[in-house]
């Protein structure tokens, strides 16, 4: 579950289309801290980590997601809000 409190900032580092898909490579204070599988709000779109690179995390954007937010219209250089999902403990 998410709060919808904006927890930080990162950069589009590089965008790698892929079919109708696009990997995003995120870099961010928090990218250190994330884990493979893990749930990170990307302007409000839930994406999972598929995998981590020094201080940046990847996150696939489907077609599909593409199409109904705005993560289809980013550029490298643009920032996105991020916020990790709350624990279960709440």
């Amino acid at each position: 579950m998410f709060t919808g409190i904006i927890e930080n900032v990162g950069r589009v580092r590089s965008l790698e289309k892929s079919g109708g898909n696009i990997d995003l490579h995120v870099e961010s204070t928090i990218s250190k801290e994330l884990r493979v599988d893990q749930s990170i709000s990307h302007n409000g779109v839930c994406l999972t980590v598929v995998d981590l690179l020094n201080s940046s995390h990847v996150v696939t954007a489907v077609e599909e997601t593409l199409t109904r937010s705005n993560l289809g219209a980013l550029k490298t250089g643009d920032y996105l809000n991020l916020e990790r999902s709350m624990p279960a403990s709440g």
